[in-house]
């Protein structure tokens, strides 16, 4: 009896989290859930249409909250990287991380503050 109440006591989500789940279902949940995506999305149409005003050649941010931003003059997606981690001190991700298609990218997150995007933005169209 010991075993059975233990298997079907913890084998599954936990009560916090199927709770948790529920709410996200809830008027107030869909809200927050909404509210939190167009936040993303507003630093990302900021990143894009800011690097786009800049010069650069940009994709995505539409539909994500991920931009990829084409490295300028033929530079390599690491080399790229590498500027802008020493002369902006802006981290983003080299594109060739994510494959051979990605080589001449770099990849930037909305994830973030809108201040923090901001700021890195700022400090990409400084160079």
């Amino acid at each position: 009896m010991w075993e059975r109440r233990q298997c079907s006591k913890f084998n599954g989500a936990s009560y916090i989290s199927q709770r948790g789940a529920e709410a996200v279902y809830s008027a107030e949940g869909q809200k927050q859930v909404h509210d939190t995506i167009a936040y993303y999305m507003e630093n990302a149409r900021y990143i894009r249409e800011s690097l786009h005003k800049y010069g650069l050649t940009v994709y995505g941010g539409e539909h994500s909250p991920y931009i990829w931003v084409s490295a300028p003059q033929g530079e390599d997606s690491w080399s790229f990287f590498h500027r802008l981690l020493t002369q902006a001190n802006v981290v983003v991700t080299p594109g060739e991380g994510f494959g051979a298609n990605g080589e001449g990218f770099v990849r930037i997150t909305a994830f973030g503050t809108q201040e923090a995007s901001r700021e890195a933005i700022r400090r990409i169209t400084s160079l």
